[in-house]
């Protein structure tokens, strides 16, 4: 695991030296253990490395006698059968890492070799012959890779903050991202909170040619969400089992170094813990996070009861509001981006307590959005119902004394939450913004959403909005939190959840298997509560779903009011948000109206990453 650099442009070889170096050591946090880089005039690229495969033979950048060299982030889980199949080919490797099978896959095979690797990872390939660059990021989204792109300049890194060191000037921020931002926690890619500087989404390459100083973003991998009908003869729980015992093997297996678990006590994390016990690893360490407050914001004893269940050596924390508040400032530092989603600052600590033991954990993001968790029990009986409905004219529909009823006049079943963009977060709506903010927006995030909707093909609600989630919540909010707070403290965070072949299964797996069905009842991730019957305690399995708890909307109504007030009412917000509307937002949560703690942190973690990188 590291974080990677480069810059394309016109200095010399000495300028370059000196701005990779720049670059690189903003992000040591990501791989204290080592660094290295190469530049040539108008090219430089390196890399920070947190050494987990390969101790001792694994630095980089890695090269090939015909001056093709690579930096790499990630870790590619099958590379010892790749490495295997290419040396029955005679080819002779020098290291024993996984960035080398990268570098001999690519001469082998080409741009091409991607589709070989199962991992998480973030590339850049030099490849002097055909003075191209590529830049690849893994097909789920778990590793970022950001790039820059001005005249004759481009540069890119797996962090926003290395990319700005090799800038005169700090780019402008983009009044469309921070539109997209209130809604939404997040700013949806290709684009940044930034001008100029965007995401390479998942399942993309990046081509640079550097004799045209010029590029082209290719596909090479996509998921459709598209249930099929059931199968009476097919045994989907032991597909289910074999699927997930192996991608929870690879990612323990692909590591010289010890592997750890970061156990919430929820039914996802737990059956990751469980299914390792299973596959005969004993003796490693599970963690775990609550806070002072206790009661509903506590899940340690629920964490505790997995632990002494499998046999791990169990740690825990407790933090206090205190610690909660103070590491915000820090938080929109490692974020590069605003996410309000909080749980990134327990996220952080957990992950600090875990990097006194392990340089490597296991989680359990990524099954909600793949298996249909949340509430998608509740959503799919009520899609049940309409389902029936839509039989009747339509005519007959508008009638009804029930607003779904029409909407569904007008959309039709298959449009129902196509038309509402339905999302897992929607802070505030499209009016709340206009009347927010000082600015207008180019496109609303309605529309943003609808699109994340119609590239699906299914005509099944949930399949469209699983994908809509997959290609835009999980990766701009779950996964960018989990990496940057991860390697915050430099820990590698791995999700068995998101091995590929398990998400290409599941897009196809039928809704009985996710979210039950009229027949046998209606429950949420069914096949993951049938893989876990047998190996974990029931309290687990019936446990409500409830994300990781925070206290911090708590808070903010009785402690952190005050903190909250000297937070809006500071300077930072006012070229983008009407002073007067921070005002009216602050009565209303002092009066507890509905979502107004929802909304005030919202704006909270803007202003402070504001104060922090708007220089």
């Amino acid at each position: 695991m590291c974080g990677i650099a480069g810059i394309i442009g016109n200095f010399d070889q000495l300028s370059g030296e000196a701005l990779i170096k720049k670059m690189l050591r903003v992000i040591e946090h990501r791989g204290p253990d080592s660094n290295g880089f190469w530049v040539r005039d108008g090219f430089a690229f390196g890399m920070q490395r947190l050494s987990i495969i390969d101790l001792t033979g694994g630095d980089q950048p890695i090269w090939d006698k015909s001056g093709v060299g690579i930096v790499f982030n990630g870790e590619i889980y099958n590379f010892r059968h790749l490495r295997a199949s290419l040396e029955q080919e005679g080819i002779v490797f020098h290291t024993h890492s996984d960035t080398e099978v990268i570098l001999r896959l690519y001469l082998r095979k080409g741009i091409e070799a991607i589709q070989e690797l199962e991992g998480m990872f973030a590339i850049c390939l030099y490849d002097p012959r055909i003075e191209k660059v590529y830049l690849v990021r893994d097909r789920l989204g778990v590793k970022p890779l950001y790039y820059y792109h001005h005249t004759d300049n481009f540069v890119f890194g797996s962090e926003i903050k290395s990319i700005h060191e090799a800038l005169a000037q700090i780019p402008e921020i983009d009044d469309q991202s921070i539109w997209h931002y209130l809604t939404l926690r997040y700013v949806p890619a290709p684009e940044t909170i930034w001008r100029n500087i965007n995401k390479l989404e998942p399942g993309h390459y990046l081509v640079y040619d550097l004799k045209d100083k010029n590029f082209i973003i290719q596909k090479y991998w996509s998921v459709d969400f598209c249930s099929e009908r059931l199968q009476r003869t097919r045994n989907y729980e032991a597909e289910f089992e074999n699927l997930f015992l192996e991608a929870v093997e690879k990612r323990l297996l692909a590591s010289d170094v010890p592997v750890g678990i970061l156990l919430s006590g929820g039914l996802d994390s737990s059956c990751v813990a469980a299914a390792a016990v299973e596959l005969g690893h004993k003796n490693f360490h599970t963690f775990s996070i609550g806070f002072e407050d206790g009661g509903e914001f506590s899940e340690l004893n629920y964490a505790k009861k997995v632990a002494e269940h499998i046999g791990s050596t169990h740690h825990e924390i407790i933090i206090s509001q205190e610690q909660f508040v103070d590491f915000i400032e820090e938080f929109v530092w490692y974020s590069d981006e605003p996410i309000a989603d909080l749980a990134s600052i327990p996220l952080y600590y957990v992950s600090k307590l875990a990097s006194e033991h392990v340089k490597v954990v296991l989680s359990g993001e990524g099954a909600d959005e793949i298996l249909a968790g949340y509430n998608l029990d509740q959503l799919a009986q009520k899609l049940h119902y309409l389902e029936v409905m839509s039989y009747l004219p339509s005519s007959v529909l508008k009638f009804l004394p029930f607003e779904s009823m029409k909407t569904l006049a007008v959309s039709g079943y298959q449009n129902f939450l196509k038309s509402q963009a339905t999302h897992i977060t929607d802070i505030f709506s499209e009016e709340e913004k206009k009347e927010l903010c000082t600015h207008t927006a180019r496109k609303s995030t309605k529309a943003y959403l609808r699109e994340l909707y119609n590239s699906n093909v299914s005509p099944e609600p949930i399949d469209q909005l699983q994908s809509a989630y997959c290609h835009g919540w999980l990766v701009e909010d779950l996964l960018m939190k989990a990496d940057k707070m991860s390697m915050a403290t430099s820990l590698e965070l791995r999700v068995p959840f998101l091995d590929h072949k398990l998400v290409e299964w599941a897009a196809r797996l039928p809704l009985e298997w996710k979210v039950g069905s009229f027949y046998k009842g209606f429950t949420t991730k069914r096949i993951l509560r049938s893989f876990a019957e047998k190996r974990i305690p029931q309290e687990i399995i019936k446990r409500p779903k409830q994300g990781f708890p925070v206290p911090a909307y708590k808070w903010v109504k009785e402690d952190l009011f005050e903190f909250a007030k000297e937070t809006l009412e500071g300077s930072s917000l006012k070229p983008y948000i009407k002073t007067e509307e921070l005002l009216r937002l602050l009565h209303n949560l002092k009066r507890g109206q509905i979502n107004a703690d929802h909304k005030v942190w919202n704006l909270i973690i803007l202003a402070k990453w504001m104060q922090r990188w708007k220089r």
